[in-house]
C-alpha cells in the first residue's frame, strides 16, 4: 500500500469520527463510542506510521499530495505535504491523542444525561479538535495552515467550556477564544506580509523565495521580513501562550482533564512552535526578530514557573509549568535551534501528557478534589498513578537518563554556544529548570507523600483508576524515559541513532542554515550544532550545573514539604501573595480591558455612538428634510411656476387666433371670399 498518496485520509478519518459522534451520536451505545472515536485516531496513527516509514525511504524526504485548486489567487491548492518535521508532529499527535482517547473513555464514563449526550459530545469535539490539528502539521501552505489554526481555537473553545453549566468553565472558553482571536490578528497579517514579499503562500516556494538573491539577511535593521517574522510570532504567542497572551491557558484546566493532556501535550499549544519552525528560512534572515522571540520564550519560561512555585491546584501547578516548557521552546527558535525545540516539543508531549492524565486519575481517586492541601498518603492507595506520575516528574526535572533531561540541556547549552543566544539567556533558563524540579516536586510531595489531609467520606472511597485510564500512564512512562534517547547530543558520542532527530529534521531546517551563512557574512551567525569549535568539556560542565539544580530543587521540596511541620514552612513573605495572585496579570487585564473597555471604554464609546455617530445620521436627516424643503419650494414656485406661465402666455396668445379659428367651414369659406374680393378690389383700385 502506498501511504504517502493516502495522507490526505490522516485527517480525514477523525473527521469522519466527529461527523459520526455530532449527527448520530445519540443512537449509539457508549461501548460503540467508545471503539469508534479512539479507533478513528488510531487508524490515523497507524496511516501516519506508514507514510512516515515510507517518507525515510525517498531521497528528497518530502511527498506531496495536492487534491484540488484552492486559492489560486494566492497560488495555495488544497494539498498536504508530508516531510521530516510535519512526520514528527503527525506521529505526536496521532499517538499521544490514540492514548489520550482511550484515557477519556475510562474518565468520562460518568457522563450522563439524555441518551448520554456529554460523553458522544465530548468524543466528537476530540475527533474534530485531532482532524484540525492534523490539518495545521499537514497543509503545504499558510492558508491551509491557518484553517487547522483557526479550527484548534473553535475546539479549544468548545472543549474548555464543555462543562458550560458552570460559569467557570464558560468564561475560561470564552477567555480562550477572545485572546486567540488577539494572536490571529498578527498571523493574518503576517501571511499577508509574506504572500506581499515572496509571491506565495506555498511552504516550498516560499522558502525557495527567500533563498533566492532578492533577500539579504536584515542585520541591524528592521526591515519588511522582520516585520512580517513578528507578525507570525505575534500569532505563535497567542496559540501556544507566551507573555503577554499567555493568560488562556492556565483556565484551559476548566475543561475536563483529557482536554487539557490534549490541549497541553499534543495538539493546540505546539502549533505556534511547530509555525515558527516551519517559517525557520524567515526567522533565520531576521536575527533582530529571533532575539525578540528568544527574549519572550526566556520571559514567559521564568515568569509561568515563578507562579507555578505556589499554586495550589494540581491542575494549575500543571497549566503553568506548560507555559514555562514552551517559553523554553521559543528560546530554542529565538537562538536558531529550530530542530531542539521541535525536540522538546516531541519529548515535553510525552510527560506532559502523563502528567496531566495522571493528575486527572488522582483527582478521579480523590472523587473531584483538585487541592493538593487536601491529599496527602495516596502512594500506596493508587500506586500506578503515583509511580507512573514519579516518572513523569524525573523526566520534567531534566534527571539523566529521561526524556526532559537530553532535550532540555540541549536548549540550555544552545542559549549558551549559539551567536544569537546570551550567557543571560542561559542563566534564566537555568533558573527555571531549578523552579520545575522545585514546583513539580512539591506536587509529588503534597500529593502522593506524609499523612492524608481529606475528609474522612473521601478517604474511605479512594481507588486506583482502571485499565483504560492506567495502560495509558504506563505507555506514557515509557515514553518519558526513553523518548529522548533518539535526539541525545553529540557529547555522548556520534552514534547515528543518538543524533537520530536531528539528522531526520536536518533537510527541513537546511533552508535556515543556509540562511544562517548567509548571515554569518554580515557579521553574526547561528552556530551549527557540533561544529569545529565544540567545547565539550564546556557542554558537559553545564550539563552538570543543570543536572545539579535539578536535585537540589527536588531536595528542597522534599525538605520543606515532608520533613518540616506545616507551621515551621518559609511563608515567602511578601512575594508569596504576588506569586499566588499570579502578579496580579488577570486583575490588570481585568482592569484595562475587561472593565476599562466594556465599562468605562463601553460608556464612552456609548457616549460617542449616541453624540457622533448618531448625532451624525441624525443631522444627516435633519439635512436631507431641509434640502427636501428647498426643493419642493424651487420645483412649486420656479419649475412649476415657468410651466404655468408658458401656458398661461400660449393662452392669452390663442385668443386673437380663436376669432378666425371657428372650425366652421362656412366662416372659412365667407373669409376666404372676402378675401378674394380684398385682392381684386386691391387690384382694381391701383389701376
Amino acid at each position: 500500500m502506498n501511504f504517502l498518496d493516502l495522507i490526505w485520509l490522516i485527517p480525514l478519518i477523525p473527521l469522519c469520527g466527529a461527523a459520526i459522534m455530532l449527527l448520530f451520536g445519540r443512537n449509539l451505545s457508549k461501548q460503540a463510542i467508545s471503539i469508534i472515536s479512539p479507533g478513528a485516531v488510531f487508524l490515523s496513527l497507524v496511516l501516519s506510521a506508514g507514510a512516515v516509514l515510507q517518507l525515510s525511504a525517498l531521497p528528497e524526504k518530502v511527498h506531496q499530495v495536492v487534491l484540488f485548486e484552492w486559492l489560486p489567487l494566492l497560488k495555495a491548492d488544497f494539498g498536504f505535504m508530508l516531510d521530516p518535521l510535519s512526520s514528527v508532529m503527525i506521529l505526536v499527535v496521532t499517538g499521544i491523542g490514540f492514548l489520550i482517547h482511550v484515557y477519556a473513555t475510562g474518565y468520562m464514563a460518568h457522563e450522563h444525561g439524555p441518551r448520554h449526550g456529554g460523553f458522544y459530545r465530548f468524543f466528537g469535539y476530540l475527533n474534530l479538535f485531532v482532524f484540525f490539528m492534523l490539518t495545521l502539521v499537514l497543509g503545504n501552505n499558510y492558508p491551509l495552515l491557518f484553517v487547522g489554526w483557526e479550527g484548534v481555537g473553535l475546539c479549544s473553545y468548545l472543549l474548555i467550556g464543555f462543562y458550560f453549566h458552570k460559569k467557570s468553565a464558560g468564561d475560561a472558553g470564552k477567555k480562550a477564544f477572545v485572546v486567540n482571536r488577539i494572536g490571529d490578528a498578527g498571523f493574518i497579517l503576517g501571511m499577508f506580509f509574506l504572500f506581499q514579499v515572496t509571491g506565495s503562500l506555498k511552504f516550498t516556494e516560499v522558502n525557495d523565495a527567500l533563498h533566492s538573491a532578492r533577500f539579504s539577511p536584515e542585520v541591524g535593521t528592521f526591515g519588511i521580513l522582520s516585520l512580517t517574522a513578528v507578525l507570525l510570532f505575534i500569532g505563535a504567542t497567542g496559540k501556544s501562550a507566551q507573555l503577554p497572551l499567555y493568560v488562556w491557558l492556565p483556565d484551559a484546566m476548566e475543561g475536563p482533564t483529557p482536554v487539557s493532556a490534549l490541549i497541553h501535550a499534543a495538539t493546540m499549544v505546539t502549533a505556534g512552535v511547530y509555525m515558527c519552525a516551519r517559517s525557520n528560512a524567515l526567522f533565520a534572515l531576521t536575527p533582530e526578530t529571533s532575539h525578540i522571540v528568544a527574549a519572550v520564550g526566556a520571559a514567559t519560561a521564568i515568569f509561568a514557573a515563578s507562579i507555578g512555585l505556589v499554586q495550589n491546584d494540581i491542575k494549575r501547578v500543571l497549566a503553568y509549568s506548560t507555559v514555562s516548557q514552551l517559553g523554553y521552546m521559543f528560546v530554542a527558535v529565538g537562538v536558531g535551534a529550530y530542530w531542539v525545540a521541535v525536540f522538546h516539543l516531541y519529548t515535553h508531549a510525552f510527560f506532559k501528557a502523563l502528567l496531566f492524565l495522571g493528575s486527572g486519575s488522582v483527582i478521579h481517586a480523590m472523587s473531584g478534589e483538585q487541592d493538593m492541601r487536601k491529599m496527602g498518603g495516596l502512594k500506596d492507595k493508587i500506586p500506578v498513578t503515583f509511580r507512573t506520575m514519579f516518572i513523569g516528574s524525573l523526566a520534567i526535572a531534566g534527571i539523566p537518563g529521561l526524556a526532559g533531561f537530553f532535550s532540555k540541556d540541549e536548549i540550555l547549552w544552545q542559549t549558551w554556544s549559539s551567536p544569537l543566544g546570551s550567557k543571560m539567556l542561559w542563566v534564566v533558563g537555568f533558573m527555571t529548570a531549578a523552579m520545575t524540579a522545585f514546583y513539580m516536586w512539591r506536587l509529588m510531595f503534597m500529593t502522593f507523600y506524609g499523612e492524608g489531609r481529606m475528609d474522612e467520606h473521601t478517604k474511605h472511597h479512594i481507588h486506583e483508576s482502571p485499565k483504560s485510564m492506567t495502560v495509558p500512564l504506563m505507555v506514557l512512562a515509557g515514553g518519558s524515559v526513553c523518548a529522548g534517547w533518539i535526539g541525545m547530543p553529540k557529547v555522548f558520542g556520534e552514534n547515528g541513532f543518538m543524533q537520530g532527530l536531528e539528522h531526520w529534521l536536518g533537510p527541513v531546517f537546511e533552508s535556515g542554515k543556509e540562511a544562517a551563512h548567509a548571515v554569518a557574512g554580515h557579521g553574526t551567525a547561528i552556530a551549527e550544532h557540533g561544529g569545529a569549535n565544540h567545547d565539550t568539556s564546556v557542554e558537559w560542565l553545564l550539563m552538570g550545573l543543570s543536572t545539579g539544580v535539578a536535585l537540589a530543587g527536588i531536595f528542597l521540596a522534599r525538605h520543606i514539604y515532608l520533613r518540616m511541620k506545616e507551621a515551621e514552612r518559609p511563608t515567602g513573605g511578601a512575594l508569596y501573595p504576588v506569586l499566588l495572585n499570579k502578579w496580579y496579570v488577570d486583575e490588570l487585564y481585568d482592569f484595562l480591558f475587561v472593565n476599562g473597555l466594556s465599562k468605562g471604554g463601553g460608556t464612552l464609546m456609548a457616549e460617542f455612538d449616541r453624540k457622533v455617530v448618531d448625532g451624525g445620521v441624525n443631522g444627516t436627516a435633519w439635512l436631507t428634510r431641509m434640502t427636501s424643503r428647498v426643493s419642493m419650494w424651487y420645483d412649486t414656485w420656479i419649475v412649476d411656476g415657468l410651466v404655468n406661465l408658458s401656458a398661461f402666455t400660449v393662452r392669452a396668445m390663442s385668443y386673437p387666433v380663436r376669432f378666425f379659428q371657428t372650425g366652421f367651414i362656412h366662416s372659412y369659406a365667407l373669409v376666404f371670399l372676402g378675401g378674394v374680393l380684398a385682392i381684386f378690389g386691391y387690384y382694381w383700385w391701383v389701376q
